[in-house]
């Protein structure tokens, strides 16, 4: 049995892989703002706060981060910065704290998003900030020592989420089928490589 901490446990495609972690029969620290297990990623001291509490972990999974959506030429300075500081910085903050609790062998998996490769009409914002996570778990791959891992997931967007958009999610894939793709990152021996749908 597997230590495990989901952080996002309570988004759509978090809890998803908090109950598929759970059966697993893994030791699931379902992590969330206002859970019993609380992390704010926005704020690197609730984060490190997290971390200095939690004991070593096998695998440290995040489904969290926020990034806003419109035409570069329109987004305020703070909605820009949003992504930054919560989406890329939260999940670099995230590794820096996470790294000191990690077993070897242990995995970490950082959620970016499909954008970064297929990007829509205004979502500049969010492409750049999930690719900014791919090439910052490329690169920190090759730092890793004791057969520890990092990999990043681009979910596309998930039936359950374009519904609540009012979208058509006839073609979607639910964020079930989402959340077994980081549970197949957990099981593999990849490394610094990004997982898709």
């Amino acid at each position: 049995m597997k230590k495990i901490a989901v952080i996002g446990a309570t988004g759509t495609i978090g809890s998803n892989i908090a109950q598929l972690v759970e059966g697993k029969g893994h030791g699931l620290l379902s992590v969330s703002r206002n859970g019993a297990y609380r992390m704010n990623i926005e704020d690197q001291k609730s984060i490190f706060n997290f971390f200095s509490e939690s004991g070593p972990l096998d695998a440290i999974i995040c489904a969290a981060g926020n990034a806003s959506f419109g035409k570069l030429s329109v987004l305020t300075n703070e909605q820009v910065e949003l992504g930054v500081k919560s989406k890329l910085l939260g999940q670099v903050n995230l590794c820096r704290a996470g790294l000191e609790v990690l077993k070897p062998n242990g995995t970490i998996i950082l959620t970016g998003g499909i954008l970064a490769h297929q990007p829509w009409p205004e979502t500049s914002n969010i492409a750049m900030v999930n690719a900014g996570i791919e090439g910052f778990v490329k690169a920190l791959a090759l730092e890793l020592t004791e057969g520890r891992r990092i990999l990043v997931v681009h979910p596309p967007l998930v039936k359950e989420t374009a519904g609540m958009m009012g979208m058509d999610d006839t073609d979607l894939p639910s964020a079930q089928a989402v959340a077994q793709v980081y549970l197949d990152g957990l099981e593999n021996d990849q490394n610094g490589v990004a997982l898709y749908l």
